[in-house]
Protein backbone atom coordinates (compact mmCIF):
# COMPACT_ATOMS: atom_id res chain seq x y z
CA UNK A 1 0.00 0.00 0.00
CA UNK A 2 1.47 3.60 -1.28
CA UNK A 3 1.88 5.61 1.65
CA UNK A 4 0.48 9.10 1.96
CA UNK A 5 1.89 11.99 3.90
CA UNK A 6 -0.70 14.50 5.45
CA UNK A 7 -0.03 17.70 4.18
CA UNK A 8 -2.73 19.21 6.44
CA UNK A 9 -1.24 22.69 7.54
CA UNK A 10 -1.44 23.93 3.81
CA UNK A 11 -4.81 21.64 2.75
CA UNK A 12 -6.26 23.93 5.74
CA UNK A 13 -4.83 27.33 4.42
CA UNK A 14 -6.35 26.65 0.64
CA UNK A 15 -9.43 25.36 2.64
CA UNK A 16 -9.36 28.66 4.21
CA UNK A 17 -9.18 30.85 0.85
CA UNK A 18 -11.80 29.11 -1.17
CA UNK A 19 -14.46 31.54 -2.94
CA UNK A 20 -12.53 34.35 -1.55
CA UNK A 21 -12.25 35.72 -5.24
CA UNK A 22 -8.50 35.65 -5.38
CA UNK A 23 -6.28 33.57 -7.61
CA UNK A 24 -4.56 30.69 -4.99
CA UNK A 25 -0.93 30.08 -5.81
CA UNK A 26 0.88 27.33 -4.42
CA UNK A 27 4.75 28.20 -4.91
CA UNK A 28 7.86 26.53 -3.66
CA UNK A 29 10.98 24.54 -4.90
CA UNK A 30 10.42 21.54 -7.40
CA UNK A 31 9.30 18.09 -5.94
CA UNK A 32 8.58 19.57 -2.38
CA UNK A 33 4.58 18.34 -2.93
CA UNK A 34 2.89 21.36 -4.63
CA UNK A 35 1.18 19.20 -7.50
CA UNK A 36 0.14 16.14 -4.84
CA UNK A 37 -1.14 18.83 -2.49
CA UNK A 38 -3.09 20.56 -5.02
CA UNK A 39 -4.10 17.54 -7.62
CA UNK A 40 -4.81 14.91 -4.94
CA UNK A 41 -5.23 16.18 -1.46
CA UNK A 42 -6.82 19.21 -2.16
CA UNK A 43 -9.23 17.52 -5.32
CA UNK A 44 -10.36 14.63 -2.68
CA UNK A 45 -11.31 17.42 -1.12
CA UNK A 46 -13.46 19.50 -3.10
CA UNK A 47 -14.63 15.66 -4.00
CA UNK A 48 -15.70 14.97 -0.22
CA UNK A 49 -17.57 18.02 0.11
CA UNK A 50 -19.91 17.21 -2.92
CA UNK A 51 -18.56 19.11 -5.85
CA UNK A 52 -18.84 16.82 -8.98
CA UNK A 53 -15.72 15.89 -10.50
CA UNK A 54 -17.38 17.79 -13.75
CA UNK A 55 -16.95 21.24 -12.05
CA UNK A 56 -13.19 20.19 -10.85
CA UNK A 57 -11.28 21.59 -13.96
CA UNK A 58 -7.36 19.74 -14.11
CA UNK A 59 -4.08 20.35 -15.81
CA UNK A 60 -0.87 19.43 -15.47
CA UNK A 61 1.44 22.03 -18.13
CA UNK A 62 4.20 19.87 -17.55
CA UNK A 63 3.15 16.79 -19.29
CA UNK A 64 3.50 16.10 -22.93
CA UNK A 65 -0.07 15.37 -23.22
CA UNK A 66 -0.51 19.14 -22.61
CA UNK A 67 2.07 20.69 -24.56
CA UNK A 68 -1.09 22.19 -26.79
CA UNK A 69 -2.53 23.85 -23.77
CA UNK A 70 0.81 26.04 -23.19
CA UNK A 71 -0.80 28.41 -25.79
CA UNK A 72 -2.80 30.67 -24.12
CA UNK A 73 -5.86 30.78 -26.53
CA UNK A 74 -5.68 27.02 -26.64
CA UNK A 75 -6.26 26.65 -23.50
CA UNK A 76 -8.72 29.49 -22.43
CA UNK A 77 -11.02 28.35 -25.60
CA UNK A 78 -10.62 25.24 -23.61
CA UNK A 79 -11.68 26.03 -20.30
CA UNK A 80 -14.25 28.54 -21.34
CA UNK A 81 -16.15 24.95 -22.88
CA UNK A 82 -15.60 23.80 -19.87
CA UNK A 83 -18.10 26.03 -17.79
CA UNK A 84 -21.83 24.79 -18.77
CA UNK A 85 -23.76 26.28 -16.00
CA UNK A 86 -23.45 28.92 -13.61
CA UNK A 87 -22.35 26.46 -10.32
CA UNK A 88 -18.90 27.14 -9.14
CA UNK A 89 -16.00 25.59 -11.27
CA UNK A 90 -12.62 24.58 -9.47
CA UNK A 91 -9.50 25.13 -11.86
CA UNK A 92 -6.65 23.56 -9.97
CA UNK A 93 -3.73 24.19 -12.66
CA UNK A 94 -0.13 22.58 -12.08
CA UNK A 95 3.41 24.21 -13.20
CA UNK A 96 1.08 27.32 -14.31
CA UNK A 97 4.73 29.56 -14.98
CA UNK A 98 5.34 27.15 -18.39
CA UNK A 99 2.36 28.81 -20.04
CA UNK A 100 2.63 32.04 -22.22
CA UNK A 101 0.42 34.84 -20.41
CA UNK A 102 -0.35 32.97 -18.04
CA UNK A 103 -1.43 36.25 -15.88
CA UNK A 104 -4.09 37.47 -17.69
CA UNK A 105 -5.43 33.60 -18.64
CA UNK A 106 -5.82 33.66 -14.76
CA UNK A 107 -7.44 36.75 -14.53
CA UNK A 108 -9.86 36.31 -16.90
CA UNK A 109 -10.89 33.27 -15.16
CA UNK A 110 -10.77 35.05 -11.47
CA UNK A 111 -13.11 37.16 -13.44
CA UNK A 112 -15.98 35.04 -13.58
CA UNK A 113 -18.21 34.94 -10.72
CA UNK A 114 -18.22 31.09 -10.93
CA UNK A 115 -14.84 30.21 -11.04
CA UNK A 116 -12.54 29.73 -8.01
CA UNK A 117 -8.94 29.40 -9.09
CA UNK A 118 -5.77 27.62 -7.91
CA UNK A 119 -2.43 27.41 -9.40
CA UNK A 120 0.99 25.85 -8.57
CA UNK A 121 4.43 26.95 -9.83
CA UNK A 122 8.27 26.78 -9.05
CA UNK A 123 9.50 30.00 -9.39
CA UNK A 124 9.59 32.96 -7.43
CA UNK A 125 10.46 35.56 -10.64
CA UNK A 126 7.35 34.43 -12.25
CA UNK A 127 4.79 34.08 -9.54
CA UNK A 128 5.65 35.54 -6.48
CA UNK A 129 6.56 39.13 -7.83
CA UNK A 130 3.51 38.87 -10.54
CA UNK A 131 1.07 38.37 -7.54
CA UNK A 132 1.85 41.87 -6.52
CA UNK A 133 1.87 43.80 -9.57
CA UNK A 134 0.46 42.23 -12.36
CA UNK A 135 -2.13 39.73 -10.57
CA UNK A 136 -3.71 43.28 -9.35
CA UNK A 137 -4.11 42.77 -6.45
CA UNK A 138 -5.81 39.23 -7.04
CA UNK A 139 -3.45 36.95 -5.93
CA UNK A 140 -3.38 35.32 -2.83
CA UNK A 141 0.27 32.75 -2.22
CA UNK A 142 0.66 29.68 -0.13
CA UNK A 143 4.25 29.16 -0.48
CA UNK A 144 4.88 25.26 0.73
CA UNK A 145 7.98 23.86 1.93
CA UNK A 146 9.45 20.40 1.73
CA UNK A 147 8.45 18.49 4.81
CA UNK A 148 8.34 19.81 8.29
CA UNK A 149 10.09 17.13 11.10
CA UNK A 150 6.60 16.79 12.33
CA UNK A 151 5.70 15.92 8.60
CA UNK A 152 8.76 13.95 8.78
CA UNK A 153 7.85 11.73 11.65
CA UNK A 154 4.50 10.82 10.40
CA UNK A 155 5.58 8.75 8.08
CA UNK A 156 8.90 7.73 9.67
CA UNK A 157 9.14 4.16 11.13
CA UNK A 158 11.58 4.71 14.06
CA UNK A 159 12.16 7.10 17.09
CA UNK A 160 12.61 10.88 16.80
CA UNK A 161 16.16 10.42 17.82
CA UNK A 162 17.22 8.44 14.60
CA UNK A 163 14.67 10.01 13.19
CA UNK A 164 16.45 13.69 13.58
CA UNK A 165 19.26 12.02 12.17
CA UNK A 166 18.07 11.05 9.25
CA UNK A 167 16.45 14.21 8.34
CA UNK A 168 19.29 16.79 8.85
CA UNK A 169 20.58 14.23 6.42
CA UNK A 170 18.36 13.76 3.81
CA UNK A 171 15.88 15.90 4.63
CA UNK A 172 12.45 16.13 3.73
CA UNK A 173 11.67 16.14 -0.47
CA UNK A 174 8.97 13.37 -0.03
CA UNK A 175 9.59 11.06 -3.38
CA UNK A 176 13.38 11.02 -1.02
CA UNK A 177 11.95 10.57 2.25
CA UNK A 178 9.44 7.54 1.00
CA UNK A 179 12.80 5.98 -0.98
CA UNK A 180 13.34 2.70 0.62
CA UNK A 181 17.52 2.64 0.79
CA UNK A 182 20.18 5.06 1.82
CA UNK A 183 21.37 4.25 -1.80
CA UNK A 184 18.23 5.47 -3.62
CA UNK A 185 17.98 8.83 -1.14
CA UNK A 186 21.35 9.46 -2.44
CA UNK A 187 20.62 8.94 -5.88
CA UNK A 188 17.61 10.87 -6.08
CA UNK A 189 18.98 13.85 -3.98
CA UNK A 190 22.18 14.45 -6.54
CA UNK A 191 19.77 13.70 -9.72
CA UNK A 192 17.68 16.38 -8.29
CA UNK A 193 19.94 18.67 -7.66
CA UNK A 194 21.76 18.44 -10.75
CA UNK A 195 18.85 17.12 -13.29
CA UNK A 196 16.03 19.35 -11.56
CA UNK A 197 17.53 22.88 -9.87
CA UNK A 198 20.60 23.45 -11.51
CA UNK A 199 19.71 22.80 -15.07
CA UNK A 200 16.46 24.64 -14.33
CA UNK A 201 18.43 27.53 -13.06
CA UNK A 202 20.95 27.83 -15.93
CA UNK A 203 18.42 27.20 -18.98
CA UNK A 204 15.86 29.53 -17.13
CA UNK A 205 18.36 32.03 -16.36
CA UNK A 206 20.64 32.07 -19.74
CA UNK A 207 24.03 31.27 -17.50
CA UNK A 208 26.98 30.40 -19.24
CA UNK A 209 29.57 29.76 -16.44
CA UNK A 210 27.85 26.60 -14.76
CA UNK A 211 31.07 25.88 -12.75
CA UNK A 212 30.90 29.45 -11.19
CA UNK A 213 27.02 28.56 -10.33
CA UNK A 214 27.97 25.12 -9.21
CA UNK A 215 30.85 26.68 -6.92
CA UNK A 216 29.24 29.16 -5.36
CA UNK A 217 26.30 26.64 -4.45
CA UNK A 218 29.14 24.76 -2.44
CA UNK A 219 30.25 28.11 -0.43
CA UNK A 220 26.96 28.53 1.07
CA UNK A 221 26.58 24.71 1.18
CA UNK A 222 29.28 24.98 3.52
CA UNK A 223 28.61 28.34 5.41
CA UNK A 224 24.96 28.22 6.06
CA UNK A 225 24.39 30.24 9.14
CA UNK A 226 27.09 32.30 8.42
CA UNK A 227 27.47 36.25 8.28
CA UNK A 228 28.19 37.21 4.15
CA UNK A 229 27.42 39.27 1.39
CA UNK A 230 28.56 38.97 -2.34
CA UNK A 231 31.74 41.23 -1.74
CA UNK A 232 32.93 38.67 0.86
CA UNK A 233 32.20 35.96 -1.70
CA UNK A 234 34.13 37.21 -4.00
CA UNK A 235 37.42 37.44 -2.35
CA UNK A 236 36.96 34.43 -1.03
CA UNK A 237 36.53 32.81 -4.77
CA UNK A 238 39.91 35.33 -5.58
CA UNK A 239 42.01 33.62 -2.57
CA UNK A 240 41.17 30.20 -3.11
CA UNK A 241 40.26 29.76 -6.48
CA UNK A 242 41.73 32.43 -8.31
CA UNK A 243 38.70 33.23 -10.11
CA UNK A 244 37.65 36.32 -11.16
CA UNK A 245 33.84 36.24 -10.37
CA UNK A 246 32.44 39.57 -10.10
CA UNK A 247 30.47 40.75 -6.91
CA UNK A 248 27.57 41.63 -9.16
CA UNK A 249 27.79 38.39 -10.88
CA UNK A 250 27.55 36.15 -7.32
CA UNK A 251 24.81 38.75 -6.64
CA UNK A 252 22.97 37.32 -9.88
CA UNK A 253 23.75 34.19 -8.99
CA UNK A 254 22.12 34.73 -5.34
CA UNK A 255 19.22 35.67 -7.13
CA UNK A 256 18.40 32.95 -9.40
CA UNK A 257 19.20 30.27 -6.44
CA UNK A 258 16.16 32.32 -4.43
CA UNK A 259 13.77 32.53 -7.14
CA UNK A 260 13.91 28.88 -8.07
CA UNK A 261 13.25 28.32 -3.46
CA UNK A 262 16.74 26.82 -3.17
CA UNK A 263 17.59 29.16 -0.57
CA UNK A 264 16.16 31.66 1.52
CA UNK A 265 17.94 35.22 2.89
CA UNK A 266 18.07 35.94 6.55
CA UNK A 267 18.48 39.88 6.60
CA UNK A 268 20.60 41.17 9.87
CA UNK A 269 17.90 43.37 12.11
CA UNK A 270 19.03 46.10 14.39
CA UNK A 271 17.19 45.14 17.64
CA UNK A 272 17.91 48.17 19.72
CA UNK A 273 17.52 50.52 16.13
CA UNK A 274 14.35 48.59 15.01
CA UNK A 275 15.49 48.92 11.96
CA UNK A 276 17.55 47.05 9.19
CA UNK A 277 21.41 46.55 8.53
CA UNK A 278 21.53 45.42 4.92
CA UNK A 279 24.77 43.67 4.75
CA UNK A 280 25.99 40.80 5.93
CA UNK A 281 23.19 38.30 5.76
CA UNK A 282 22.87 34.73 6.06
CA UNK A 283 21.74 32.34 3.55
CA UNK A 284 19.91 28.97 4.39
CA UNK A 285 18.85 26.16 2.32
CA UNK A 286 14.83 25.42 1.23
CA UNK A 287 15.71 21.34 1.95
CA UNK A 288 18.99 19.65 4.14
CA UNK A 289 19.23 16.95 1.93
CA UNK A 290 19.62 18.98 -1.09
CA UNK A 291 22.27 21.30 0.92
CA UNK A 292 23.96 17.78 2.04
CA UNK A 293 23.90 16.21 -1.77
CA UNK A 294 25.40 18.64 -3.11
CA UNK A 295 28.66 18.79 -0.91
CA UNK A 296 28.37 15.11 -1.06
CA UNK A 297 27.74 14.47 2.40
CA UNK A 298 31.13 15.01 3.91
CA UNK A 299 30.05 17.87 5.77
CA UNK A 300 27.61 17.25 8.12
CA UNK A 301 27.80 19.33 10.98
CA UNK A 302 24.62 18.84 13.60
CA UNK A 303 24.89 22.64 14.96
CA UNK A 304 24.55 23.67 11.48
CA UNK A 305 22.36 21.66 9.88
CA UNK A 306 19.93 22.20 13.86
CA UNK A 307 20.13 26.00 12.99
CA UNK A 308 18.89 25.70 9.09
CA UNK A 309 16.15 23.32 10.75
CA UNK A 310 15.16 25.45 12.73
CA UNK A 311 14.94 28.51 10.14
CA UNK A 312 12.75 26.74 7.84
CA UNK A 313 10.59 25.48 10.74
CA UNK A 314 9.38 29.30 11.83
CA UNK A 315 8.96 29.49 8.25
CA UNK A 316 6.79 27.50 7.85
CA UNK A 317 5.06 28.70 10.78
CA UNK A 318 4.49 31.86 9.02
CA UNK A 319 6.83 33.94 10.45
CA UNK A 320 9.18 36.50 9.23
CA UNK A 321 12.60 35.60 10.16
CA UNK A 322 15.64 37.77 10.12
CA UNK A 323 19.12 37.26 12.39
CA UNK A 324 19.51 39.15 15.15
CA UNK A 325 22.21 42.05 16.12
CA UNK A 326 22.58 44.43 19.03
CA UNK A 327 25.22 46.60 19.27
CA UNK A 328 26.75 47.59 22.89
CA UNK A 329 29.81 49.78 24.58
CA UNK A 330 31.98 48.01 27.13
CA UNK A 331 35.22 48.88 28.44
CA UNK A 332 38.34 47.53 27.26
CA UNK A 333 41.47 46.53 29.11
CA UNK A 334 43.27 49.69 28.79
CA UNK A 335 39.22 51.85 29.94
CA UNK A 336 38.62 52.36 26.58
CA UNK A 337 34.94 52.15 25.54
CA UNK A 338 34.59 49.32 22.59
CA UNK A 339 31.88 48.03 20.55
CA UNK A 340 30.87 44.90 20.15
CA UNK A 341 28.07 43.61 18.01
CA UNK A 342 26.40 40.35 19.98
CA UNK A 343 24.20 38.13 17.94
CA UNK A 344 20.63 36.60 18.31
CA UNK A 345 20.33 33.66 15.80
CA UNK A 346 16.81 34.05 14.82
CA UNK A 347 14.43 37.40 15.26
CA UNK A 348 10.70 35.98 14.28
CA UNK A 349 7.98 37.73 13.78
CA UNK A 350 4.49 37.45 12.80
CA UNK A 351 2.04 40.59 13.48
CA UNK A 352 1.72 41.55 16.79
CA UNK A 353 4.23 38.21 17.70
CA UNK A 354 7.64 38.40 18.69
CA UNK A 355 10.00 35.50 19.38
CA UNK A 356 13.55 35.38 19.81
CA UNK A 357 15.34 32.15 19.59
CA UNK A 358 19.26 31.20 19.94
CA UNK A 359 20.16 27.48 18.58
CA UNK A 360 22.38 25.63 20.58
CA UNK A 361 23.34 22.02 20.15
CA UNK A 362 25.25 21.86 22.92
CA UNK A 363 26.36 24.09 25.52
CA UNK A 364 28.23 22.11 27.75
CA UNK A 365 30.80 24.80 29.09
CA UNK A 366 29.96 27.89 30.76
CA UNK A 367 31.53 30.12 28.03
CA UNK A 368 29.18 28.47 25.60
CA UNK A 369 26.29 29.64 28.41
CA UNK A 370 27.62 32.51 28.03
CA UNK A 371 27.54 33.41 24.71
CA UNK A 372 24.28 32.24 24.02
CA UNK A 373 22.65 34.08 27.18
CA UNK A 374 24.71 37.48 26.84
CA UNK A 375 22.32 38.57 24.05
CA UNK A 376 19.38 38.02 25.34
CA UNK A 377 19.84 39.65 28.91
CA UNK A 378 20.78 43.01 26.08
CA UNK A 379 17.50 42.82 24.99
CA UNK A 380 15.41 45.99 25.98
CA UNK A 381 11.98 44.47 24.88
CA UNK A 382 9.95 41.46 26.96
CA UNK A 383 9.26 39.23 24.23
CA UNK A 384 9.43 35.63 24.62
CA UNK A 385 13.18 34.57 24.35
CA UNK A 386 13.93 30.64 23.48
CA UNK A 387 17.25 28.75 23.95
CA UNK A 388 17.09 25.63 21.63
CA UNK A 389 19.58 22.91 22.56
CA UNK A 390 19.75 19.18 21.50
CA UNK A 391 20.23 17.69 24.67
CA UNK A 392 17.28 19.80 27.09
CA UNK A 393 15.70 16.73 28.74
CA UNK A 394 12.23 18.81 28.91
CA UNK A 395 11.17 21.97 28.29
CA UNK A 396 11.70 24.70 31.46
CA UNK A 397 12.39 28.95 32.43
CA UNK A 398 16.07 29.14 33.52
CA UNK A 399 16.74 31.44 36.28
CA UNK A 400 16.48 34.16 33.70
CA UNK A 401 12.86 33.58 32.64
CA UNK A 402 14.12 32.00 28.96
CA UNK A 403 12.54 29.05 27.76
CA UNK A 404 14.72 26.14 26.85
CA UNK A 405 13.74 23.23 25.36
CA UNK A 406 14.94 20.46 23.11
CA UNK A 407 15.46 20.83 19.14
CA UNK A 408 13.12 17.88 18.45
CA UNK A 409 10.15 18.32 20.87
CA UNK A 410 10.12 22.17 19.77
CA UNK A 411 9.78 20.82 16.15
CA UNK A 412 7.30 18.30 16.83
CA UNK A 413 4.70 20.86 18.95
CA UNK A 414 4.72 24.26 17.87
CA UNK A 415 2.14 24.88 21.11
CA UNK A 416 5.60 24.56 22.97
CA UNK A 417 6.13 28.75 21.54
CA UNK A 418 3.29 29.45 24.25
CA UNK A 419 4.11 28.10 27.11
Amino acid sequence: MDIEIKRDHYLEQLINRKHNGLIKVVTGIRRCGKSYLLRTIFKRHLIESGIDQEHIIEMAFDLYDNIDYLDPKVFYTFAKEKIKDNNRYYFLLDEIQLMDNFVSVLNGLADRKNCDVYVTGSNAKFLSKDIVTEFGGRGDEIHMYPLSFSEFMSVYNGNKYDGWNEYITYGGIPIVVLADTEEQKISLLSNLLSETYIRDIVQRNSVRNIGELEALVDVLASNIGALTNPNKLRNSFKSVGKSKITATTITKYIEYLKDAFVIEQANRFDIKGKSYIGTPMKYYFMDMGIRNARLNFRQNEPSHAMENVIYNEMRVRGFLVDTGNITITERGKDGKAVKKHLEVDFVCSKGSQKYYIQSAYLMETEEKENQEVRPFKKIPDSFKKIIITSDTPKPFYDENGYLRVNVRDFLMDPSLMRL
